[in-house]
Formats: C-alpha cells, structure tokens, sequence
C-alpha cells in the first residue's frame, strides 16, 4: 500500500497512521463492491501488524477497537449527533480526570487535606490520603492545603484543547469522555490531542466512493473543490501533481476554494462598508461559537456563503447537473454542509486525511500523478488559509473598488483568543470594525483534518499565494459571476 511508504515521514501521531489504515482499507473494500465486515478479520490483521505492541490488554479488545473504528469510516455512526464523536471502548485507556492524590503523599500527621475538605471525601489507606470521587466535587481546596503538592487536577488532554468547554468526563460508572452538542463548535481539535485516538469525526467517505462510481457511470458531473491549505500538506509532492492525483480518482474537476474565497472577498468587503460592523462568515467554527456562544452578536455576521458553498452555487449554477465534494483540512465543514443555507451546494465533505485514504485505496502515487493545473484564484484568495487573509482580502477589495471606508481589522484564532474579542464587542468596547475569526490556532492550516500541522505551513502557503496568476479580486468576481 502507498500509504506504508508516507506514513512514517508525513503523519503528525500513530493515531492518524491508524485511523488512515481503516480508511484506506474500507474504502478498498466499498471500490470492489465487498461486504466489510465480512473482511473484517483481514482488515484488523492489517491495520494492527503481526509484531506490532498491543494498544489494549489483550488481542480482542484491540480487534474491538478497530471494529469501532471500521464502523466510523463506513458512515455507519453519520446519523448520530455531532461530527465529532466519543468512541467509548477506546476513551477507557484515558485515566480518571479530576483531582488525585500522587505518589508525593507523605501521609502526614497535619493531614491537612482531609481537614480542608467539608465534605468527607479524603481518607486514609496504607497511610496515604484517597480521594472518594462519589463524595468530591473537585472544589480544589484539599490541593491547595496539601503542603507536598502531593493533589494534582488531573485535566484530560481532549479537555484542555476544548476551548468552547463542550467536554466533560462522564461520572456515572464509565467515566469516558462526553461531548455537550449545545457547546461543540465541531472545529475537532479535541480529536487532534487525543494520545488514544477515542475522539473521531464523522466520516463521507463511502458516500464519495458512491458518488465517484456515478460520475465514472456518467450519472452526472462530480467537482472537487479543494481548500488553499492543500499547499502545504503533500510535500514535496507537488501541487500540481496532488492535483492531478485527485482527477485520477476520477473527478470531471477540481476547483481552488481561493476562487471561492476571492468571490466571497469581493462581497463581503461591500457588506463591511455597507453596514460599517462585521464578523466574518468563513471559517464554521467560528460561526457556531458565536452562534452558541454569543447569540446577541449573531446578525454581525456576514451574510455572505462561505467560500466552500460559495463554489458549490457556481458550479451548480453553471450545471445542475453537477456533484460537489469539498476536501479541505476542516471538520466543522462536515457540519456546515448539513446547513439549510449551505446543504444545496455541497454534497460530501472530505478532510485531507480522508483524501489520503482515498488516493491509497486505488494506489494512485502523487509522485507520478499526470500534473494538473490549478490556477484560478488570487493570491489574496490563497491565503484565507492562514490567520488574517480574509481581512487582507477584505482591504484589497475595497482598494480595487475605490471604496474610501477604512478597514479597522483584528485578526483573531482559537477560540481562546477570540472570546476576549468577543466579550468587548458584546459591551460595544471594541474599537476594530471587522472581526476575522478562526477556530483552529493559525487558521485553516491548524485544522483537525489536516494530515500534518508543521511549522513550515506558512511559508507553503505564501509560496502557493506567490504563484497564482490573477492579481484582481474584481476581475476574478466578474470573470467568474457571469
């Protein structure tokens, strides 16, 4: 398989090389027509290897967690709520959150801990103090007591990167993550700091396998529209030869998003002058935090599509004949598509990881894919991808319009640094007039579906934004809108 040869150097964690070998192995059964868990037994013995250590505490609960795995990548979870979804057999390997007494317990006479609680929960055992969870309510105050710093609060890493606080730990017997709907913006960074993998989104491929059998039967049309942040994850493959790979999966074609993005650029900058205050309307995280979150604040939002739906209305505007599949680095996207606004013009979403799959499980190589072009947008277009393009493209439109209304940008990612942002402008102390936002730290090129997330991401993408050919985000619209 090709993905043996990529993974060692391009995956971030073992986790993602995992979740890709399930991928690539379901997508290789539903291509040939097979029932997949009647291959079951060779799916496991190839994504868990003879000689390969044991995740679990024995063979059968490994073979457990990869049946839980194949379910995902079959759709076979896709009605439940939520894209990104707690896989319980796995969440059991995470320790107990919470606070906890470590090995630094003198079991000292003061027993200042025990004192310092009110509710009886801290007792003695082999001359150490324990904490009776039935009874502790996390309040803190024994560790503050404790004159060793022997009670640590243990936070679960899928609850530290949750910067919506949408995570918690289930507390009545199983103890396994649970995710709060009513929170979750979907931006799955969660998914990305978990060491076990427990945490997965939902995933579309079998419905693009689907759709790609019905282009290739002449059905309809299938269009692949691609986010700007595919620039950097397939070095040093080229881009036009990632390109040509996707065509080879059988695409009629492949868009850039940055088109969309140019499009979107174009109107939201007259939206911005026209009303004078703006949230950005780009990044789906970032909409449903604020929709969540700071439901006041939701008419600030552009009213423009995001640049992914943006294409989908061209393209199916151009021929209703026409099946859209957006991959990009997001899994918030896969939440996005279901939107009443937006579920006419997308039909799948795909994340990078899955397009990785996919390409392995017809082993097509990039390395020796036929070159594609792939020149559509500008570079104002290309670098939404990363924190600050949309302002940047914002300013650049209204430049090439004319407009003398002045820009007054404040660039924000992570939903850390954007609540502070957030609770100025909810008491109208904000002096910035356009808010950019993005969920994931840096923008797009942070995203959870990304199959990598290095340092070099940046100047990747300056690269792509440096060889883009069209330099007006006005002759883009009007070439594009007609």
């Amino acid at each position: 398989m090709v993905v043996r040869e990529f993974e060692a150097q391009k995956f971030d964690s073992n986790v993602q090389v995992v979740k890709n070998r399930v991928l690539s192995l379901v997508a290789r059964a539903l291509w040939e027509d097979k029932q997949v868990f009647a291959m079951f037994d060779e799916i496991a013995d190839q994504v868990r290897k003879p000689g390969e250590p044991m995740t679990s505490c024995c063979v059968y609960k490994d073979r457990a967690k990869i049946a839980e795995r194949v379910k995902v990548a079959m759709g076979l979870r896709n009605d439940e709520e939520g894209v990104i979804q707690v896989l319980g057999l796995i969440c059991d390997e995470c320790p107990e959150a919470g606070h906890t007494v470590t090995d630094l317990c003198r079991g000292c006479l003061a027993h200042a801990c025990k004192n310092a609680c009110k509710l009886g929960a801290i007792y003695d055992e082999n001359g150490h103090a324990k904490i009776d969870k039935t009874k502790c309510v996390e309040c803190g105050q024994c560790a503050k007591a404790c004159p060793y710093t022997a009670i640590t609060n243990f936070i679960r890493p899928c609850e530290r990167a949750c910067k919506a606080k949408a995570i918690s730990m289930n507390t009545k017997g199983s103890y396994e993550t649970v995710i709060d709907y009513k929170k979750c913006t979907d931006c799955g960074q969660c998914m990305l700091s978990c060491p076990f993998g427990a945490l997965v989104d939902k995933s579309y491929i079998a419905d693009a396998i689907e759709m790609l059998k019905g282009a290739k039967a002449g059905k309809f049309k299938l269009a692949a529209v691609v986010a700007p942040a595919v620039a950097a994850q397939f070095i040093p493959v080229s881009l036009e030869n990632v390109i040509g790979a996707i065509k080879e999966l059988g695409f009629t074609e492949v868009y850039e998003a940055a088109l969309g993005a140019d499009l979107v650029a174009y109107s939201e900058a007259r939206e911005l002058a026209e009303k004078g205050k703006l949230l950005t309307s780009c990044c789906p995280g970032f909409v449903s935090y604020v929709e969540k979150k700071y439901p006041a604040l939701a008419p600030l939002i552009s009213h423009n599509l995001s640049p992914m739906a943006e294409m989908g209305k061209l393209l199916k505007e151009q021929d209703p004949n026409t099946k859209v599949i957006f991959i990009g680095p997001c899994t918030a996207k896969k939440a996005e598509m279901k939107r009443e606004r937006v579920s006419p013009f997308i039909d799948c979403v795909l994340t990078f990881e899955e397009l990785l799959a996919l390409l392995d499980s017809r082993d097509i190589d990039m390395d020796f894919a036929e070159p594609a072009e792939f020149d559509q947008a500008t570079a104002f277009g290309r670098e939404f991808a990363m924190s600050g393009g949309v302002a940047a493209a914002a300013v650049r439109a209204l430049d090439e319009a004319g407009s003398a209304f002045e820009v007054n940008p404040l660039c924000v990612s992570g939903l850390d640094k954007i609540k502070p942002a957030l609770m100025k402008l909810s008491k109208d102390l904000l002096k910035e007039n356009f808010v950019e936002g993005m969920a994931c730290t840096d923008g797009c090129i942070g995203g959870a579906g990304c199959i990598k997330h290095s340092m070099k991401q940046p100047n990747e993408i300056h690269k792509y934004a440096e060889a883009a050919s069209n330099e007006s985000i006005t002759y883009v619209h009007a070439k594009w809108s007609k």
